[in-house]
């Protein structure tokens, strides 16, 4: 026990020395004895509270479990979305930014101490149990989440495909806290979705931002654009989380041929970037509407951010959730990790949307539709019914309710202009710009 005693002073020494060099190096004159004085006080503190721990504690600890536990308090304190990885945690982010993971498929994040639902990504298990953005996450499994950090939350709601995993969350509005079951399942990558709403009109989702969203939305660009006929595009940037910066970067590049996409200032130097827009090949002159939520953030701000202040795009719906922020991801010496925030991102302008999010040109609430008693529809009696009727014509055996893709495809821009007052709103706008547009050429 003395000997691990003597390691532990050596090495919190060893960190004194290192904290005291590099305020060194990066400060000068008086101002760093002063500095590295109260660093060096502050740390003989920590020093003194590890000795009696380790003295006193009515059962011994693990050193490491101690040291990492003071480690992850300090990055607690500094903003929701730093963190302290343990070299298994750092393994996984790493495996997960790189491939599939199971789950539940939400973005969280701690808003004012409260773990809380950024947004649940379309098509996964939270999405189709009914999670929502600002949903606030009280219980995992029974257990309060009061004090409890983003990558341990993370860690507990996760799990192997097929498990479930029991919630408690408050949701604005209810009297009371809902409970949910969700079964877990191996997340979806795919980002973008598109369809065509109307003659000249499409519809492209991006669902978050990942490796391929900028591939995958040039192939759905790639149809709708065919032979010329798109004559407006809504891009929906509802309830996507965010993801990439890279990404998003890209994906703002595809519609602006000029001007800043976005900038980044940190402390360092190499955290300071401008990213610029470059000529495309193909000019893009038709109209184009974004539309947001509060569950859009990181990223898709980026992107909302960038097509708005460039006079690119008209933004619909509702006020951004305001994440303004860069994490690096930084690879410790024992295998551990930090994610650390190391810069603010600007929209062209030079807005920071930190908490404030990007207000839409056209704020439009969602309306959820009523709900409609389902009526059987009154049956007739067909050919097929009567007793001894024809039968059906060699060569022509095809069965006439098979739905082709087309089909299943009309069928889905259906039901999503029947149940989304947002989109048929930005379908409206576009098909009066394009008739508007008409008559100011006089064609």
């Amino acid at each position: 026990m003395l000997i691990l005693k003597r390691k532990l002073v050596a090495n919190i020494a060893l960190i004194s020395l290192f904290v005291g060099g590099l305020l060194f190096f990066n400060s000068n004159g008086a101002k760093v004895e002063a500095d590295t004085e109260e660093v060096y006080k502050n740390l003989e503190i920590f020093t003194e509270v590890l000795r009696q721990v380790e003295k006193s504690y009515v059962e011994p600890q693990d050193p490491q479990k101690l040291i990492y536990g003071a480690i992850k308090g300090m990055m607690q304190s500094l903003d929701p979305h730093s963190s302290f990885m343990t070299k298994e945690e750092y393994k996984e982010l790493m495996t997960e930014t790189k491939g599939s993971f199971s789950g539940i498929g939400v973005e969280i994040t701690i808003k004012d101490k409260i773990l809380t639902v950024v947004s649940p990504i379309e098509g996964t298990p939270a999405y189709k149990a009914g999670m929502k953005a600002g949903d606030k996450i009280i219980k995992v499994e029974g257990e309060s989440t009061q004090d409890m950090g983003l990558i341990e939350a993370v860690k507990r709601i996760r799990g192997p495909e097929g498990s479930k995993v029991n919630l408690t969350i408050v949701r604005e509005g209810m009297d009371k806290p809902l409970k949910l079951s969700i079964t877990r399942g191996v997340i979806p990558l795919k980002s973008v979705r598109h369809y065509s709403l109307s003659p000249g009109i499409g519809y492209i989702r991006i669902s978050n931002f990942q490796s391929n969203t900028s591939n995958d939305l040039s192939s759905a660009l790639a149809i709708l654009e065919k032979d010329g006929m798109l004559r407006g595009l809504i891009i929906d940037l509802r309830n996507n989380p965010g993801g990439l910066l890279s990404q998003a970067i890209e994906v703002s590049d595809q519609f602006l041929d000029s001007g800043v996409i976005v900038s980044t200032k940190g402390r360092e130097n190499s955290h300071n970037i401008k990213a610029t827009a470059h000529k495309n090949k193909k000019d893009r002159e038709y109209p184009i509407i974004v539309l947001v939520n509060g569950g859009s953030a990181s990223a898709a701000e980026i992107v909302a951010g960038a097509l708005q202040d460039n006079k690119k795009a008209i933004i619909l719906g509702t006020r951004t959730f305001g994440k303004g922020s860069v994490q690096s991801i930084l690879r410790l010496s024992d295998g551990s990790g930090l994610r650390l925030t190391t810069a603010r991102y600007y929209t062209p302008s030079g807005k920071s949307i930190q908490s404030s999010g990007i207000t839409p040109d056209i704020e439009i609430p969602f309306v959820a539709p009523e709900k409609k008693e389902e009526k059987k529809p009154p049956h007739f009696i067909r050919e097929e019914d009567l007793k001894g009727h024809m039968p059906l014509e060699e060569g022509n055996t095809k069965k006439t309710n098979e739905k082709k893709p087309k089909e299943e495809n009309n069928q889905k821009v259906k039901m999503l202009l029947e149940k989304d007052n947002q989109v048929r709103q930005a379908l409206q706008l576009l098909k009066s710009w394009t008739i508007f547009s008409k008559i100011k050429s006089g064609s």
